[in-house]
């Protein structure tokens, strides 16, 4: 029987519906199947509805794989024989990682923190003890690893276990004291407990402490060794069930280990010192030294020193023995970085680490303890890091970590994620990036190499780009769910370095960190990059395969506008606007300038944050600066930090946007373009009524208050912290002034520009009056809507990292003070966007049909451009949110296509700037760029987050781009170099109607235009009680889709053009600005997010990836057999120790010790077997088992119908044969017989 879904039956009703709604092109309220009419009174025809291709069945959410180093790393554990490493955390994840490719995380559901691993050595199982008293067996033998059994622990708290070498049975000490088994197999307590009691002397007053160590001799498996913490070994008989013999020492031990004849073993000791200790004489330390105290005098105790945390001695058959430990340092060295011991004969060596060791392993070529261990190499788990050190060579270096374990080499602050890439990227990029890698690593193989990987059926490539806090780049090889450095950039090259003393301008404004690098974006065809950094400066990069020596090109930009409200009554309803195409701008120069001599006392103004280098620089091949631009200071106010990014390589033009406003330079001629505040943008159809106000009187900055903030305080946890850049766009100044529009052809030409301001330290403490705010359109207002959230809902939010606000309505205070009324305004009312609502509902998704001519006037202008109708919140100034280059319609009713540059704000208007650009290649490194705002402007819901851009027949439409050429190739002459360009354009047919659909997604809602005749055909109300984070426009198999994720953890798919919803799945709630700040969304339904400072997290929204994810993964466990024991030889076996064997089922058993106390543990059945039915199912065999399961059921319910059917039959035949029996019993008897 076919399995009923409901979701295809959803699928199907709401592509019906614009069909249905719409089935006459002459009604006033056409949909988007037949036409829909707009104020021009001219019918946009779309010909045919476009067939969309994707429904609900191809979407579904799942976690792929985690990258990066395991946050806060707790406990480490290896397996010698299938050599994989395992790695616990305090957020109780584990990694196990195998050969490159190998890498899975699982994670107990209690979120307790990892004490302990011990592997099932080649057994494919691994045990963890968790912090909550709990220990989990795992099965690694399918490739996403579940739990088998727990055992929780009532009434004693775990501090070590022990899992001897081919033992099913689990030794447990506890911080009581006491030691406990438990069997491997069943996860079930043995009545068989060593008692504290038991094994210190009974003359022993006080308790011996928590145990740390606990190991079976190797000589003899009947004796156990117990370290308790106050110093006292105990070697206890297993057998006897008593002590053999008791060691004491005065200082608390931390660590024990045996020499691998059992006749000795080192003890690591809280002031330093390692003793060597022989069962024959446990009276005192066959030798006792400390390894960094100072030489005394005979007679005299060695100087202490810091504890040694951990100690192994591990011997050699043809050397020394290595003693290996970390910590013992000296007190006098408190300036010393945490190290590594390695002693080895009379050398000793110290390793100084990078940061505090959490632990370290001995890498061993035989599992046996009871033969030479023969080390090679020791693995050392950092907090931050982790490193291999190769014991094989006499300098020990460190193995290359092929693992992405350096992402958060300094702190992420942005990504970005390019899947389907071009193929050669990857391999210019690794060749460029190979030539810098450090120098110095072992030159043998990395050392864990367990498991199997292959490449599985996704090929195409993927890149991820990671920005960091100190200005630097990565690059990532991101195919088949693997992750590869690639090439590192370093944005702070461009810069002077900062001296002792100097640089206070950039302090001010960034506490730190001051070249962090907030945006990115990518030109893969063109190779272009470009990024904005936390100090206000963009840098354009161009990929070069030679290395060159020349100058950086720099502009400084001059973007700072100061306007305010005032009291203007208003009428309910304006007029449209006019017609402003054939208007030009009235404007002063704000573009371009040169730098004033700033000094003590002296307002600072035109210099930027940080200085440009002037000598000529050596680039290497790679990435080389083409372009620096930084805004400068202006009136003593800092500029503020740049919200949107966007770069064409055909044009050859960028723009970056701020809370201030919008510029525009050309970066083939290191031109400025275009610099104006947003509020001109909207020229003299402005919806505000503005008016200048006096200059200030003081101008004295002050530094806490700006909203350029540093990024210290957006990752707590790490040395460099970060701030989260949201603060910086909902910050902003609401004191207005008209400014102007000015084009210019160089940095420094054009009029002057205009410097009266008002001082920024002080507010205007006047009364706020309430003044209504309306909006003007082409079309007639009928209403207005407020955007704020309601104030009972703003008072149940959650504030992330203290103050966590949204673009939606954008404040800027540049130094401002408040007073205490209006603190208490401001903090009532939000200073931008909401701060984070808990999730407590879902987004209210609604399915979006076409809109009718009503609909249309209603939507398109139904809200105030401010987040609220009072003046409370004044936020007259809007922040540029979204940038966008594309071949389209820049005013409505065009015929032509032309460059245009899509604008959107915080306030969720949509601003379209036409360009023009020199019609013949030649003339385009000569001849000026026009830039100049066409007078169109669409409004939503929200600040604008995306655009994208479709043809009639539903293809997404690319920008155009320019096919890369290397800028210093020696072997093409100058004047030869052509440009060649990619433009994407629509096919203009010569049928009348509309060409092309614009989508735009604001923070709130989405719509869908169509272009020339600018009719909103859908809008789709994404979220009432939350915001949207991330949406962007992506490519699904072969179609385009709107992909959102939204503030309350939902994310959400939607068709397109239709705006169907096909996913909605409550993800991830947000419980951090990290997540906010990295996520991203890319092709082929793939997505990632920065999950902890240190590791991304990489998910799927593809049912097909879902589907062969199984395939993808690596396998852990690889079917090895064990190695043999070596033979002892005759004498060794004779005179070596007992040879006798040990059956500890025998001893340990419910027959012989019983059952232990039913209160003292619990076992807990975990879902192993389920999940491990699960993982064979995700490939081939999986889907012959279903399918033969289908096959058994269809065949059980067919024999059950035969039963079935047979029964009735039978039931049939005997009520014939009594009928007929009834009729021959009657058949000749007369009427009056009855």
């Amino acid at each position: 029987m076919k399995k009923f879904n409901f979701r295809k039956v959803l699928d199907g009703l709401t592509a019906s519906s614009p069909g249905s709604g719409s089935s006459s092109g002459s009604n006033s309220g056409g949909g988007a199947g037949s036409g829909s009419m707009h104020s021009g009174g001219t019918a946009g025809v779309l010909r045919e509805e476009i067939q969309e291709t994707l429904t609900s069945e191809y979407f579904q959410i799942c976690k792929t794989v985690r990258h990066g180093f395991p946050y806060q790393p707790t406990a480490l554990a290896f397996d010698p024989v299938q050599k994989i490493l395992a790695i616990g955390t305090r957020t109780g994840a584990i990694r196990i990682l195998g050969r490159p490719g190998v890498d899975c995380y699982c994670q107990h559901e209690s979120g307790a923190a990892v004490l302990q691993l011990q592997f099932l050595i080649n057994e494919g199982a691994l045990v963890s003890a968790g912090s909550d008293d709990t220990l989990h067996l795992w099965n690694l033998r399918q490739k996403r690893p579940a739990i088998l059994h727990s055992l929780k622990f009532n009434r004693e708290r775990i501090t070590y276990c022990h899992l001897p070498f081919q033992s099913k049975w689990l030794y447990v000490g506890t911080e009581r004291g006491n030691t406990h088994i438990v069997n491997i197999e069943s996860f079930i307590l043995s009545g068989y407990v060593i008692m504290w009691n038991k094994a210190i002397e009974l003359s022993t007053k006080t308790h011996p402490g928590p145990v740390v160590h606990l190991s079976d001799s190797p000589r003899d498996e009947g004796k156990l060794l117990i370290g308790y913490e106050n110093g006292t070994v105990v070697f206890w008989d297993l057998k006897s069930k008593r002590a053999e013999l008791r060691v004491y020492y005065d200082e608390a031990i931390h660590s024990i280990d045996w020499h691998h004849e059992g006749k000795q073993f080192m003890c690591s000791h809280s002031d330093g010192s390692l003793t060597l200790w022989n069962l024959k004489n446990p009276s005192r330390p066959f030798q006792t030294t400390v390894p960094h105290g100072k030489s005394q005098r005979e007679g005299r105790k060695s100087e202490s020193c810091k504890p040694i945390l951990k100690v192994e001695y591990k011997t050699c058959r043809n050397s020394e023995p290595f003693i290996i430990f970390s910590g013992g340092l000296s007190y006098d060295k408190a300036c010393r970085r945490p190290s590594l011991t390695i002693m080895h004969g009379k050398a000793i060596t110290v390793l100084e680490m990078d940061h505090p060791i959490v632990e370290f392993l001995t890498l061993c070529e035989t599992p046996y303890p009871n033969e030479f261990q023969e080390p090679y190499a020791v693995v050392v788990l950092l907090e931050k890091d982790l490193i291999v050190v190769d014991l094989t060579q006499s300098n020990f270096p460190i193995f290359e970590n092929p693992y992405p374990m350096d992402i958060h080499e300094s702190p992420v602050t942005c990504t970005a994620y390019f899947a389907d890439c071009p193929p050669d990227l990857i391999l210019v990029l690794y060749a460029t990036g190979v030539k810098h890698k450090k120098q110095g690593y072992s030159n043998k193989e990395w050392p864990i190499t367990g498991g199997a990987w292959n490449l599985g059926t996704q090929t195409y490539p993927e890149i991820i780009i990671t920005g960091h806090a100190d200005g630097s780049i990565k690059f990532w090889d991101a195919s088949a769910i693997t992750l590869q450095m690639l090439y590192k950039l370093k944005t702070s090259k461009v810069f002077e370095k900062q001296k002792i003393g100097e640089g206070k301008q950039t302090c001010e404004i960034v506490e730190e960190d001051p070249y962090a690098i907030q945006m990115i974006y990518w030109c893969p065809e063109s190779r272009i990059f470009c990024v904005s950094g936390v100090s206000a400066y963009v840098i354009i990069y161009k990929f070069s395969k030679h290395e060159v020596t020349t100058e950086i090109v720099s502009l400084e930009v001059r973007l700072q506008y100061d306007v305010e409200d005032i009291i203007t009554p208003e009428p309910e309803t304006s007029p449209p606007f006019p017609d402003l195409s054939s208007q030009l701008p009235s404007s002063r120069s704000l573009s371009g300038s040169t730098n004033t001599v700033s000094s003590e006392g002296v307002t600072k103004d035109s210099i930027p944050c940080l200085n440009v280098k002037t000598r000529p620089v050596r680039m290497p091949p790679g990435y080389q600066a083409e372009l620096v631009i930084q805004l400068v200071w202006v009136d003593g106010e800092p500029p503020q930090q740049i919200t949107s990014l966007a770069v064409n390589s055909a044009y050859g033009i960028v723009a970056f946007g701020n809370c201030n406003g919008l510029a525009v330079v050309d970066f083939i001629q290191k031109t400025v373009l275009l610099s104006m505040g947003t509020i001109d943008l909207y020229r003299s159809s402005d919806l505000y009524q503005r008016q200048p106000r006096s200059p200030r009187k003081n101008k004295q900055f002050i530094a806490d208050n700006f909203c350029m903030r540093g990024l210290s305080n957006f990752y707590p946890d790490l040395t460099k912290r970060i701030r989260t850049s949201y603060q910086s766009l909902t910050e902003l100044n609401d004191s207005p002034v008209p400014l102007e529009l000015e084009r210019c052809k160089s940095p420094t030409s054009g009029l002057p520009t205009r410097t009266p301001e008002a001082a920024p330290g002080f507010y205007r403490n006047e009364i706020p009056a309430v003044r209504q705010r309306n909006q003007v359109h082409h079309l007639p207002v009928k209403g207005s809507r407020k955007l704020s959230l309601p104030t009972d809902l703003k008072a149940d939010l959650d504030h992330v990292n203290g103050h966590c606000t949204s673009p939606t309505s954008h404040s800027c205070s540049s130094g401002k003070r408040l007073s205490s009324a209006d603190i208490s305004k401001v903090n009532r009312w939000g200073p931008g966007r909401p701060p984070f609502r808990k999730a407590q509902s879902a987004a209210c998704m609604e399915i979006s049909l076409p809109v009718t001519i009503e609909e249309s006037r209603e939507n398109s202008y139904n809200r105030s451009r401010s987040s609220s109708i009072s003046s409370i919140d004044k936020d007259s100034k809007e922040a540029i949110t979204a940038l966008y280059f594309m071949e389209s319609f820049a005013r409505k009713n065009d015929s032509t296509i032309s460059p245009c540059l899509f604008v959107g704000t915080s306030l969720g208007m949509v601003l379209i700037i036409s360009l023009n650009l020199p019609s013949a290649d030649e003339q385009r490194f000569t001849e000026p760029v026009m830039v100049l705002p066409s007078g169109t402007f669409l409004s939503l819901k929200g600040a604008v987050l995306t655009f994208s851009c479709m043809d009639r027949t539903g293809g997404l439409m690319q920008p155009s781009y320019e096919v890369w050429r290397d800028p210093n190739n020696a072997d093409e002459n100058e004047k030869s170099w052509r440009r060649k360009l990619v433009v994407n354009c629509p096919s203009l047919s010569q049928e009348i109607g509309d060409h092309q659909y614009t989508i735009i997604c604001s923070e709130k809602q989405a719509k869908v235009y169509s272009l020339p005749s600018q009719t909103c055909l859908y809008v789709h109300n994404i979220t009432e009680t939350s915001f949207l984070l991330q949406a962007d426009v992506v490519v699904m198999c072969n179609s385009a889709c709107l992909a959102c994720f939204c503030a309350n953890g939902h994310i959400m798919i939607m068709s397109l053009p239709s705006l169907r919803p096909m996913l909605d799945v409550n993800y991830l709630p947000l419980t951090d600005m990290r997540i906010a700040r990295t996520f991203c969304f890319t092709n082929e339904g793939q997505a990632l997010y920065l999950v902890s400072p240190t590791e991304i997290q990489r998910l799927t929204y593809s049912q097909e990836m879902c589907d062969n994810l199984q395939d993808m993964l690596g396998d852990l466990f690889t079917p090895i057999e064990t190695p043999e024991a070596q033979n002892r030889g005759f004498l060794k076996g004779l005179f070596g120790g007992s040879g006798q064997t040990f059956d500890r089922e025998e001893l340990f058993g419910e027959a012989s010790a019983g059952k232990a106390s039913r209160s003292l543990a619990q076992h807990i059945p975990g879902p192993g077997g389920i999940e491990g039915v699960k993982g064979a199912a995700g490939g081939v065999m999986g889907e012959l088992t279903r399918a033969r399961i289908a096959l058994d059921e269809r065949g059980q319910r067919l024999g059950e119908l035969e039963e079935k059917t047979a029964g009735m039959m039978t039931s049939a035949e005997a009520f014939s044969k009594h009928a007929h029996e009834l009729m021959l019993k009657y058949k000749d008897k007369k009427w009056y017989q009855f």
